[in-house]
């Protein structure tokens, strides 16, 4: 079996961070170096289909989580603290709830345990018109993708996904066609009966709808032990919008 890809920062205690869809574990490089410096193990991880981990026609939590535990043992990591930022939260939640031994304590970043429909379709419609045929730059491809997605910070987050896939032709790193094809397994919920009873801790967005206060009393139906924080001047990129106080609401529950 194949073993997730990652990148591995500083020694002491194992700290595991899942990112986002569509991201890789480079996005975290920033935090994880902090994480690092206070005395951890930090192991950056790209997930199935991302990154430079491996691709495959299946993709769903169980799956994910299977991924995570498969690499725990490759790298001899009895237990750890995990981290995951929205597709990596949920893969986060249904480790730490079906493994529960694994997981010491648990952050989960602006994702909450519910099914989410889906509401990618204009991002994989502007990551369609590229012909990489035809694009030659990244200057190129983003000013392709600006017709369909205005966001400029939308669209530097995927295009870091770009790479030389042989001299003079880019490509993506994700597998395209297979996210694409599971836009329902990525906004799927853990089990209704799942539960973690160790320590955790929900970070939201103040501007993201992804957890709203009406979803707290299903994150402690799951997660009863689960404090739930709020980062200001953020949106659902939380971690990068306002890394300071991230990583100052994170430290504090991993010091408590």
């Amino acid at each position: 079996m194949e073993i997730l890809h990652s990148k591995i920062l500083g020694e002491g205690q194992p700290f595991l961070i899942l990112h986002g869809f569509l991201g890789m574990s480079d996005n975290w490089k920033t935090l994880g170096t902090e994480y690092a410096e206070k005395g951890y193990q930090v192991h950056l991880i790209d997930q199935r289909n991302h990154g430079k981990s491996f691709h495959s026609p299946d993709f769903d939590y169980q799956l994910l989580a299977e991924d995570v535990v498969r690499y725990m043992n490759h790298h001899h990591i009895p237990s750890a603290i995990v981290l995951g930022h929205s597709m990596g939260g949920k893969t986060a939640m249904q480790l730490a709830t079906s493994e529960p031994d694994r997981v010491s304590k648990l952050i989960v970043a602006d994702i909450a345990p519910k099914f989410y429909p889906p509401h990618h379709d204009f991002i994989f419609n502007g990551l369609s018109h590229l012909d990489f045929d035809q694009i030659a730059s990244r200057r190129e491809a983003d000013e392709e993708l600006s017709k369909y997605i205005k966001d400029f910070g939308i669209r530097a987050f995927l295009l870091k996904n770009l790479y030389w896939v042989e001299q003079g032709k880019l490509g993506f790193r994700f597998n395209f066609e297979v996210l694409r094809n599971k836009m329902d397994e990525i906004g799927d919920n853990i089990s209704a009966t799942a539960v973690y009873e160790g320590p955790t801790l929900f970070l939201r967005g103040d501007r993201s709808e992804y957890i709203m206060p009406t979803d707290a009393s299903d994150i402690k139906k799951h997660f009863p032990n689960a404090q739930i924080e709020t980062i200001d001047r953020a949106g659902h990129w939380l971690h990068a919008e306002n890394p300071e106080q991230f990583f100052e609401k994170s430290m504090a529950f991993l010091n408590s």
